[in-house]
């Protein structure tokens, strides 16, 4: 799957856009001012418990919060 696939099926399944996912992780702590300063075993155990993603899900948004992969990556 691409990563815009990825993308485009957690909206569907959570209604929530990668940017309100940079703004829930600032709010849970996870970053600060857009810096990841968490692990990803916790930023994944997040979304899997609140959002019920699965992991590959997971990544997808730890990848964007990390600044790995942005909204326009493939």
């Amino acid at each position: 799957m691409s990563f815009q696939g990825y993308l485009k099926t957690i909206k569907e399944k959570t209604g929530i856009t990668p940017a309100d996912f940079r703004q829930l992780a600032e709010e849970k702590g996870f970053t600060a001012s857009g810096e990841l300063i968490a692990k990803a075993g916790d930023v994944t155990k997040w979304l899997k418990d609140d959002f019920n993603l699965g992991h590959g899900h997971a990544m997808a948004i730890y990848a964007l919060l990390k600044g790995i992969k942005n909204e326009h990556s493939e």
